[in-house]
């Protein structure tokens, strides 16, 4: 059931501001991709570089100077603007460690909410790869795009032929189990699992049919907004570890093309202390 979106929002626009902030803040990115970084630590393994701060500053000016009456929450600068029903989520480098490191996987991710009839909903969503110039964006109920052109999920049903994604939270050192007992499960029954560090670019993929599946858990609102909307638009399905529908103020997500969610979400849901899965149920119905 799509809601019904309040008269007073201008999505073209929204979606027009939101691609070009990030096609601007993704600029800056890639300039400084090879370009000596400052580097500063935020937690033991959680990075920030002066190009974060550098993306974020250019999404937040263009976003205030079109929407000064609407609310932000951005990863390096928190809660920004007056309250309001109306809430951008901001990841202005999502990706740090990789970006930092010179490994070429991370993006910037920005996604709008707004109080309709059925509650806050992300309407809009916009994931920017600006070293391979992938723009993915998508609007409520007007289906996900790359570059202009519609993108659906993978039709795979099989877990054995599914190739699947998920991330390690940074308190991982501190809370290991469950999310290697996950992911031994996970290893043991997809054909493959990769760990490419951008949980945004993960997303993007589950929606455009590179990966087949995709789960984290310990993640914020700015890492899955906008790409929790991509893979709904496209076809997909996302929920949390208890299959509940999916909200960005959650901390943990399952997103699937929709034919393997229920396989993966039964062996994500399991005791992970229990040897894996003998019979996994590959096949779906629908």
């Amino acid at each position: 059931m799509i809601a019904s979106i309040p008269d007073s929002l201008d999505l073209e626009k929204i979606l027009t501001v939101a691609r070009d902030a990030a096609l601007e803040a993704g600029k800056v990115l890639a300039e400084g991709y090879a370009q000596p970084k400052s580097i500063r630590y935020k937690g033991e393994i959680d990075l920030v570089t002066q190009y974060d701060l550098a993306s974020e500053k250019i999404i937040l000016t263009r976003l205030k100077s079109s929407f000064p009456d609407h609310e932000i929450l951005a990863e390096e600068s928190g809660l920004e603007g007056p309250k309001s029903p109306n809430r951008w989520y901001i990841d202005p480098l999502d990706g740090t460690t990789n970006f930092a490191h010179g490994f070429p996987v991370f993006c910037v991710s920005i996604a709008f909410e707004a109080e309709t009839d059925s509650g806050p909903q992300v309407l809009a969503g916009v994931i920017f790869d600006p070293l391979r110039q992938e723009l993915f964006t998508a609007v409520r109920g007007g289906g996900a795009y790359l570059n202009d052109n519609p993108i659906e999920v993978s039709k795979e049903s099989d877990l054995r032929r599914a190739l699947t994604a998920t991330g390690f939270p940074y308190n991982i050192r501190e809370q290991p189990e469950p999310v290697l007992s996950r992911f031994r499960q996970m290893v043991l029954q997809a054909q493959g699992v990769r760990r490419p560090g951008s949980a945004a670019l993960d997303l993007a993929y589950i929606a455009c049919g590179r990966l087949d599946g995709f789960w984290e858990q310990n993640l914020h609102p700015w890492d899955t907004a906008a790409g929790a909307l991509l893979v709904e638009e496209a076809g997909g399905r996302v929920t949390d570890f208890s299959f509940r529908p999916f909200r960005p103020d959650f901390k943990e997500i399952l997103a699937t093309n929709g034919h393997l969610h229920y396989t993966m979400h039964h062996i994500l849901g399991k005791d992970h202390n229990d040897p894996p899965i003998d019979q996994p149920l590959y096949k779906e119905e629908g």
